[in-house]
């Protein structure tokens, strides 16, 4: 951790909830402190050290931070660290779209794993021709570069994996009371890596971040709400035993 001395201010989230399907989130990132990190705070012994880089594309917004990622990213290459790129596009922190896709697809090249939203994925796309917005052509454009898995999101659909080896992998998704959308990204990135980082199987790992996303949907906060690994497991069993249902 490192503390930002200039004059930068936390990040505010105000959020709206009146239903499932009627949610909104307001931001409040004018001048936000975590977009001030620089290369210069960014430990390469401490990437060394690790199994996993995780990057968020909103850390790609705005520098320095910008740069520190980029940094970030070349220390993981250099030490052999897994690295992870969640998508994670909000419109509001960047100046335009063509920007993000630029920045976007150069941290991608990058990175181990990518995890993204059909729609993140369109807007990396952005110069490119995918008019069927087709998952395969998505991730086999990555798999030229250092991916090895690639992840789509689909919302309700589910999820699928690609993988280099030319594999699909798809994982059943679990039930839930429904009370808000966001924060589900985090958590089913939380709980897949737990899983991968675990030895399980692609499509294991998928469900136990499914299962995630569905306790942080079925609350009122976000963060706060992230759960502990033995509260998936247990909410998993009680999805298969039928206590939980769609709501």
């Amino acid at each position: 951790v490192v503390t930002d001395n200039t004059g930068a201010v936390t990040g505010l989230a105000f959020t709206e909830i009146k239903s499932p399907t009627d949610c909104s989130i307001l931001m409040y990132r004018d001048n936000a402190a975590d977009l001030k990190l620089t290369p210069v705070e960014v430990s390469e012994e401490l990437i060394a050290a690790s199994q996993v880089l995780l990057i968020s594309g909103t850390a790609l917004a705005a520098s320095p931070s910008r740069e520190a990622v980029f940094l970030a990213l070349d220390y993981a290459r250099k030490h052999g660290t897994t690295v992870v790129f969640d998508i994670d596009y909000r419109p509001y922190t960047w100046i335009s779209a063509e920007e993000t896709a630029t920045y976007y697809n150069l941290a991608a090249e990058k990175c181990d794993i990518i995890v993204g939203t059909r729609e993140e994925f369109d807007m990396m796309e952005r110069f490119e021709q995918n008019p069927e917005r087709s998952d395969q052509f998505t991730a086999s454009k990555w798999f030229n570069y250092a991916a090895g898995i690639v992840i789509i999101k689909h919302g309700k659909e589910g999820s699928i994996a690609y993988t280099r080896d030319g594999a699909e992998h798809k994982a059943k998704s679990y039930p839930a009371k429904v009370v808000k959308t966001f924060g589900a990204g985090d958590s089913y990135a939380a709980g897949f890596l737990h899983g991968i980082l675990s030895g399980w199987t692609i499509e294991r790992s998928m469900e136990f971040g499914s299962a995630a996303a569905c306790i942080v949907i079925s609350s009122h906060s976000c963060s706060d709400a992230m759960p502990s690994v033995e509260q998936v497991e247990d909410y998993i069993e009680r999805c298969n035993r039928g206590e939980i249902t769609a709501g």
